[in-house]
């Protein structure tokens, strides 16, 4: 699953260029909603406006009336007066007595049966509690908003005379068309800004996670057994310097603990070396001290069979010697790495040729070319072959019909050659242990077989493997460079 999460710079790249469409977002929304609340705060003070220069006016004619100043003389007072104001304001307006009642309207006659003949009681019981003795209802009709504005006015002793209705449009077309010419220069200005905010983020998020990446670069690149390269960047960040710090002493610490488990190792390995050798060595050691004792119990000048005796005696010591030899050579050999020889040959000739020593008819040896060149130490290989065969032969269990397959092919720049058993198998325990020194599950050898045979083909740049299942087989598998 961590293969599918976003690496550092795709998560700042996305969240910059998240950070750009929201912004703008917010801001064309707060843009509209400013848009808004301005046209709402312009339409209430041009009503108000409306309302006081109707107020000033209708002052002005009940200054100038030569009738009694109540209510009742009002549809008089105001009888052609309202259409004169009117057409200066170029407002319309109705008046209506205090109970509500129409008494006068600057709209034609012919239009005065859309009229409200009565202010509604809820409207007159809102106006009566207002403080400032005002009301304006809100009406939406077929999406377009209408305010209709109530206002008590008075005679000049302060006596309420009758209810100023003041009408009122919102027309926002303009302003709409404003707004919207607005928003498309806003949304090409935020493209244009989108575009930069790409290629900013692509270099903001590169260079932030390029010491990052050097450092994860370095990181998997590092190894106990090989020596490892400080990290040095210029200009890093406080928070990536810290991070470096800690790299670089955690290299040193690896160094140090590589040194101590290296000289840890490489003297547990001689002594067990030195355990392996002394065991090997006891063993023919007994025989031939009790050989000597055997001589030296029965040595008699005069026996008649003295030189056949001396003869048996010689034989038995010069067997062991052999044997202490052999055990010399052997750790010789797995102890000195094979000298790397720059030999031009044919490994398919090289491997039949091998497998002649071996006289047994069920060992099959199949090619897939009749000549791959590859360079390699023709005795080596030899040599590992034949450990493989016969590890392939002493592997397989009396009573089962014997089988063993040597495959050898191409695959890319490598050779790669197999070899199959139908034996005993490896258990499962012992799996991790077949490439150890000393180790064996035969009654005879010195399990340095295939430990030698590893090191042959490590030396060469290549590789060992096998499979194996209990009780059905193994195989063995040897890839190395062409």
């Amino acid at each position: 699953m961590a293969s599918n999460r976003l690496s550092l710079r795709s998560r700042i790249f996305i969240y910059m260029i998240l950070l750009v469409v929201v912004a703008s977002i917010l801001i064309a929304l707060v843009t509209v909603y400013q848009y808004s609340e301005q046209s709402k705060d312009y339409h209430m003070q041009r009503l108000a406006r409306k309302e006081a220069q109707l107020l000033s006016s209708i002052n002005y004619s009940l200054k100038e009336t030569s009738y009694q100043i109540d209510t009742e003389h009002l549809g008089l007072i105001f009888k052609d007066k309202i259409y004169e104001i009117a057409d200066n304001l170029n407002v319309g307006f109705n008046l209506y007595d205090l109970n509500g009642k129409l008494i006068k309207s600057s709209k034609p006659n012919f239009k005065n049966d859309s009229l409200i003949k009565f202010i509604p009681t809820e409207i007159l019981n809102k106006l009566n509690q207002s403080v400032e003795k005002r009301y304006i209802e809100h009406t939406d009709i077929n999406g377009d908003d209408y305010h209709s504005s109530y206002t008590i006015f008075s005679d000049f002793k302060a006596k309420p005379l009758g209810i100023l209705n003041v009408p009122y449009f919102e027309d926002d077309s303009f302003s709409n068309a404003e707004l919207k010419e607005f928003l498309v220069r806003l949304g090409y200005a935020y493209f244009v800004m989108l575009l930069v905010a790409i290629a900013f983020a692509y270099f903001v998020s590169t260079y932030i996670t390029r010491s990052l990446k050097t450092i994860s670069d370095k990181m998997n690149e590092t190894r106990l057994e090989k020596h490892n390269k400080k990290i040095e960047l210029k200009g890093a960040s406080a928070e990536v310097s810290v991070l470096v710090e800690s790299y670089n002493s955690m290299i040193d610490e690896l160094e140090e603990s590589a040194v101590q488990l290296a000289t840890s190792e490489r003297e547990q390995a001689w002594r067990e070396m030195a355990k392996q050798v002394a065991h090997e060595i006891k063993n023919p050691l007994t025989p031939m001290r009790l050989s000597v004792q055997s001589f030296q119990r029965k040595f008699d000048p005069n026996d008649p069979n003295i030189y056949k005796k001396v003869d048996e005696y010689t034989k038995t010591l010069i067997q062991q010697i052999d044997t202490m030899s052999s055990i010399a050579s052997a750790f010789s050999n797995f102890a000195k790495m094979p000298a790397q020889k720059s030999e031009q040959l044919n490994v398919v000739e090289v491997i039949d040729l091998a497998l002649d020593i071996f006289t047994e008819n069920y060992i099959t040896f199949n090619a897939d070319e009749k000549k791959i060149i590859a360079t390699f130490d023709r005795t080596q290989l030899i040599r590992v072959v034949t450990n493989l065969v016969k590890n392939a032969i002493q592997s397989i269990p009396e009573g089962r019909t014997p089988k063993i397959d040597v495959n050898v092919f191409s695959k890319n720049n490598d050779v790669v050659f197999t070899v199959s058993d139908n034996g005993n198998g490896v258990t499962e325990e012992n799996i991790s242990k077949v490439f150890e020194p000393k180790f064996t599950t035969k009654t005879s050898g010195m399990g340095l077989g295939l430990p030698m045979i590893k090191n042959i083909i490590e030396a060469y740049g290549g590789s060992i493997t096998f499979t194996s299942k209990e009780n059905e087989g193994t195989t063995f598998k040897v890839t190395f460079p062409k």
